[in-house]
Order: C-alpha cells, then sequence, then structure tokens
C-alpha cells in the first residue's frame, strides 16, 4: 500500500481514531448547544451569545491533544449563529450590535467544533417561553424534526441524495409548511465542511447537484430549515453578513492596504474554517472584506429573511455512516410540541419505522445506543406524534 493510499484510508471511519475526533468534536458542541440555550432570556444581548458559544468550544477544544507529537489544529468549525423569528440563518453580529432576545422568540442556534480538521455541527431550535410550543410555531419546528428524524434513516449506504430530497419535501407538506430552498446538506470530510456530495433541500430548476449515493465510513452534515411562508428567503441587507469563509481556489492582487492588512490575518487565523467578521479588527474588516468578497476570495454566509410573521425552524445534525449503522452524534432534546397537524401519510409512517442501526449477523438484537448517544432505534421514538422526542437526549 502506498503513502498516499494509507493517508487516504486513515481519514475515515475505519480509523478509530477518526470515529474518536468525530466525536469528541461532537461532545464539546452538544455541550456548547446546551450553554447557549441556558442563557437565552428576555433581554439577553444576541452576540454576547454567539460569543459565549464560540469562546466554550475554543476552550474546550484548547484543552485536548496539548501533547501531540505533531500540532492538531482545533477549535470552532462554524461561529455560533442566532437567527430569530422569520431569519433564517447566518445571523452572528459584530460587537458593536445591540439586539436582543424577546419573550416568544423563535431562536435557531447553529454552530460547529472540530478536532483535526474533523467536523461536528448542529443546529437546534428554541421558543423563549414557559410551557408547551403549539399552533404554528409548534408545526414548524414538528415538521423540521420529523423531517430530520426521515432523513436520519434514509442517509444510509446504498441511498440516493434524491431520495431525501423528496422525502422531506413530502414531510413538510404533512405540517403545511415548506422546506426552505437553497439550503444544502454537505459530506463533511477532515477540513471540509462543504464536501461535493450534497443532498438538495428543494428540487428547483435553478438549482442542480449531482445524483450521488450514500456510502458506508462517510459523515453528513443533515441541515433542514422549514418555513410557514413561502420557503423562498431574501438577501435583505448586505451589512448583516458577518461569517465568510476563504476560497481556498482563489487569488487576486488587493489594491487598498485595509483589504490586503485583513485578507493577511484571516489567512493566518481562518485559512479553512468558516469564521465570523467579529473576530478581526472591526473598522478595517468593514472596509477590507468588501474588496475581497468582490473578489471571489471570500465565500460569505448571508443572512437571509421570510417575510414577517413567518416562522421558520432549523434542525441541523452530524451523523456517521458506520458499518453498524447510522450514529448521529450531534443533537438536543426538543421543548414539548402541539403541532396543530399530524402525519397521517403512511409512507412517512413507513420512513419513520426504519431502524437506524443494523442487527448483528445472527439475528441478535439491534444495537443499543450507548448512554448519551440517541437511542432512535424505535419507530415509536421517531413518530411525530411524541413530539417531545426522546429520540434526541442530548449527547
Amino acid at each position: 500500500m502506498s503513502d498516499d493510499e494509507r493517508e487516504e484510508k486513515e481519514l475515515d471511519l475505519s480509523s478509530p481514531e477518526v470515529v474518536t475526533k468525530y466525536k469528541g468534536a461532537a461532545e464539546i458542541v452538544n455541550k456548547a448547544l446546551q450553554l447557549v440555550l441556558s442563557e437565552c432570556k428576555p433581554k439577553a444581548k444576541i452576540v454576547d451569545l454567539c460569543e459565549k458559544g464560540d469562546s466554550y468550544i475554543r476552550e474546550q477544544t484548547g484543552n485536548m491533544y496539548k501533547n501531540a507529537k505533531k500540532k492538531i489544529e482545533k477549535g470552532v468549525a462554524f461561529p455560533t449563529c442566532i437567527s430569530v423569528n422569520n431569519t433564517v440563518c447566518h445571523f452572528s453580529p459584530l460587537a458593536s450590535d445591540e439586539s436582543v432576545l424577546e419573550d416568544g422568540d423563535i431562536l435557531k442556534i447553529d454552530m460547529g467544533c472540530h478536532i483535526d480538521g474533523f467536523i461536528a455541527v448542529v443546529a437546534h431550535t428554541h421558543v423563549l417561553h414557559e410551557g408547551p410550543v403549539t399552533g404554528r410555531a409548534a408545526d414548524v419546528i414538528a415538521a423540521a424534526n420529523t423531517a430530520a428524524e426521515v432523513a436520519l434513516r434514509l442517509v444510509r449506504p446504498g441511498k440516493n441524495n434524491k431520495d431525501v430530497t423528496e422525502a422531506i419535501q413530502k414531510v413538510a407538506a404533512a405540517y403545511d409548511c415548506k422546506i426552505v430552498e437553497g439550503v444544502l446538506s454537505h459530506q463533511l470530510k477532515q477540513f471540509v465542511i462543504d464536501g461535493n456530495k450534497v443532498v438538495l433541500s428543494v428540487s428547483s430548476p435553478d438549482t442542480r447537484v449531482d445524483d450521488a449515493e450514500f456510502e458506508e465510513n462517510e459523515v453528513y452534515a443533515i441541515d433542514i430549515v422549514t418555513s410557514t411562508g413561502d420557503g423562498k428567503p431574501k438577501l435583505l441587507d448586505e451589512k448583516q453578513t458577518t461569517i465568510y469563509k476563504r476560497a481556498v481556489d482563489k487569488s487576486y492582487h488587493l489594491k487598498m492596504k485595509a483589504s490586503r492588512f485583513i485578507f493577511s490575518e484571516i489567512n493566518q487565523k481562518f485559512p479553512i474554517m468558516p469564521f465570523t467578521a467579529r473576530a478581526l479588527e472591526e473598522k478595517r474588516a468593514r472596509l477590507g472584506l468588501v474588496e475581497c468578497v468582490n473578489h471571489d476570495l471570500l465565500q460569505p454566509y448571508p443572512v437571509l429573511h421570510e417575510k414577517p410573521g413567518d416562522f421558520v425552524a432549523h434542525i441541523k445534525f452530524t451523523v456517521l455512516l458506520m458499518p453498524n449503522g447510522s450514529d448521529r452524534i450531534t443533537s438536543h432534546s426538543l421543548q414539548e410540541l402541539q403541532p396543530t397537524k399530524t402525519v397521517e401519510d403512511p409512507e412517512i409512517k413507513a420512513w419513520l419505522a426504519l431502524a437506524t442501526k443494523s442487527k448483528k449477523k445472527g439475528g441478535g438484537k439491534k444495537k443499543k445506543g450507548k448512554k448519551g448517544e440517541k437511542a432512535d432505534e424505535s419507530a415509536a421514538e421517531a413518530t411525530p406524534m411524541d413530539a417531545t422526542n426522546g429520540a434526541e437526549s442530548q449527547g
């Protein structure tokens, strides 16, 4: 076996060390989500909450692999975002932003962590009030959660990305909601948060992706965003964009001194993973980022919005396609939901009844998840009626 082949072999889930790093990153991001959620209260400043999530991930990853022979990169893989109500995604404001949470807000918290480039991402939706979530807010969260449970069961070796796209749209329709367009679920690889194999959220003439079959030992970030609106979000203000990723295949000689300064800082601090402009010097960043984006050196993650009054929910999880079945390593349990709709469609019920773990050879029992992992093997726990959904116990 050549060195290249050995290197390739060691970097997928067939290596126990790689699995350990994914699970280590997942444990940190699950706890970071729990921490941010515990601080989400009326009048809390959004920027402070985002900073708290990122700081926790930096601290926890900083304590790992301290004595490794070669330096191991680790830290934030996607900056903490808190997008409220009809804001769909990527809201991670600058330090000068005064936005606060209000009672009754629907919050989408989105974050990521990596250890040695092995990435675990998570997104969760929470309504800021006491008691069960009811009405259309409950519908939109139940739609995202049920679609996530179905996707977990269809993202498996031998299945096709198209099967998942069609299934999640069908689930959203059952709750009289839409899957939001433009959201992609990506394969994750070492240091690659947006791998080439993708699952489209909504098939449309404008967005085409290659057909792809899922394979054993792959890792995916399954990203589900649902809306009570039309699911076609708009960019309202480019100034709200604060998250960027270095486009490593592009180069350009920047003209402005501020741009060159900022770009050099980005190359040093954030050569690969998405980052927030909050981590840069704010005045210079405002000037310099524009030229970098205009010449495609940075890929922006725009803040998108549905119409005012629309409810939007977001659930994202990381799944390892292990030889013994799918292992969902990031999640958070939901509030009690009392949706106005129930799923009656037999096809959706059949998808939810699929196991996520394969049976052991010799007809043994299904492998039970270890404590702290998802016990989402039984269909009963995945049924949309059980809106509290024990299927998503904290990892």
